[in-house]
Order: C-alpha cells, then structure tokens, then sequence
C-alpha cells in the first residue's frame, strides 16, 4: 500500500510497520510464555502457536511501501533477522531453563535453536528479500509456515496410522495435516494480499491460483515426509520455488518476481 504519510515520508511508515510487526511477534511469544509457564497450553503446542504466527508476519507486507528508489520495506526483515540473531546466540549459550528454550524446542536442549528454527528463520529472510511480494514467497511460507508447522502437533496428537521415510517415523495424519493447512494457508496470503503482490498475469484468475496453491501443497507434502529431520524447514520453500518456476514456464505466468 501507499504511505499515507505522504511521498517523503514513505521510510518513517515503513518503520511504524515495522514497529507494528514487533509488538505482533513479541506479543504472541509473550502470551505463549505465560501460557507455558502456567501450565495451560504444552511447550509442543505453544511452539506450534510460534512458528504460525511467525509464518504469518508477511501480513504484513500489505502495509509496506515499497518503491523504486526507497529500499526501507526491506525492514520486514526485522523480525527474521532479530530471531536469527537470538537462536544463534542462545543455541550456543543458553541453558534448558531459558524461555525461548522451552518454548520453541522440542526436547529443552539449547542446541536444537541451531537447527530447525534457525533455518526457518533463514527462509522468512530469504522470502521478506529476494521473493518479497511475490505469489511464490506468500505460498513458501504459507506451506512451511501453516502446513509443516501445523502438521507434526496433528500427527502427534491424532496420528495412529504410522509409516517410514528413510528412518524416520511419520503419520498419515499429520501427513494430510500437511496437504490441508498447507491449502488453507495458501488461500488465506493469496486472498488476504492478493492487492499488494506482484500480480501474476494481467488479471486475477481465482482458478488457476487455487491450481498453483493445489499443485504446491501436494509437493511440498511429498517433501516433507521425505525430508531428513529439521532440514524440512529449508527444502519445503525452496520446493515451492521450484514448482512456482516451473509453472511460469509451462503457463507463461510470473509467481516467481525478484524483488531486486
């Protein structure tokens, strides 16, 4: 969207957007420590409640402005950047009884932040730059946001029929957990920002993006149940990018915009 500060203020909007993605992101971790440490919700879920919502910051790519010339809406960064920082420092220094260790792992061992949160935050940087307002960065994070972050607490909580992917034990539950949230995030960036992406051919076709968002979720479910262990949280994007490439070949469509 345009700055409604006006053409020379445009970086100051930028930074109150930025501002605004903070209090979000805090906040949620904020509730999500006190919900853990009260013992209402489980470390597991509130993890899962986390790596949605961090997901779901390019919401606020609606409200940037980004212009030729202007590079302040590289600032929804901020976030991604912030936690690359912190999971590098508390992987390395952090001890079992520091919060974001409780709530953002999985067994309490620090060094697990070095891991699949890192590399997720390593996707949410790469989306909020290279892929910034691209239909292919919205579905990315849509599918390891939504879908893969959904999909582990279903399987662990309803999964009864399990099998194996190169060792490691999975569920058709937590499967189609996967397949579904990952639609369902899809629909929701692509309707929700539909106005501020970079529009994928001359006209809004509902159809053929439910299509793309369709073909995107059962790749990315393959992927994932083929994915080593905390590497899904690099492969399922850059699988998203590569169907998405592969689509503006074959229908002459452009989901995938560099923003540089």
């Amino acid at each position: 969207m345009q700055s409604p500060l006006g053409n020379n203020l445009i970086w100051l909007w930028n930074i109150l957007v930025t501002i605004g993605t903070l209090v979000y992101i805090f906040g949620i971790i904020a509730i999500m420590e006190k919900l853990v440490d009260k013992k209402i919700l489980s470390s597991d879920l509130s993890r899962k409640v986390i790596h949605v919502a961090a997901g779901s910051w390019i919401i606020f790519w609606f409200f940037y402005d980004k212009r030729p010339g202007d590079f302040t809406w590289l600032l929804n960064i901020a976030v991604p950047a912030l936690f690359f920082l912190t999971f590098l420092y508390k992987g390395m220094f952090a001890t079992p009884e520091d919060k974001d260790v409780k709530t953002m792992t999985r067994t309490g061992d620090p060094k697990e932040l070095l891991k699949g949160p890192l590399y997720f935050t390593i996707t949410m940087i790469t989306m909020g730059t290279i892929f910034y307002g691209s239909y292919a960065g919205a579905l990315a994070m849509a599918v390891v946001g939504w879908g893969d972050g959904l999909a582990p607490y279903f399987g662990k909580k309803y999964g009864s029929k399990t099998y194996k992917t190169f060792g490691r034990e999975k569920t058709l539950e937590g499967t189609l957990a996967m397949f579904i949230f990952s639609i369902i995030g899809g629909i929701f960036f692509v309707i929700l920002l539909q106005p501020v992406l970079v529009p994928f051919s001359k006209s809004f076709d509902l159809l053929f993006i439910f299509m793309v968002v369709l073909l995107v979720a059962v790749i990315a479910t393959i992927v994932e149940a083929l994915s080593p262990a905390d590497i899904d949280n690099l492969l399922i994007p850059l699988s998203t990018i590569v169907v998405c490439l592969l689509v503006d070949v074959f229908a002459k469509s452009s989901l995938v915009v560099l923003s540089f």
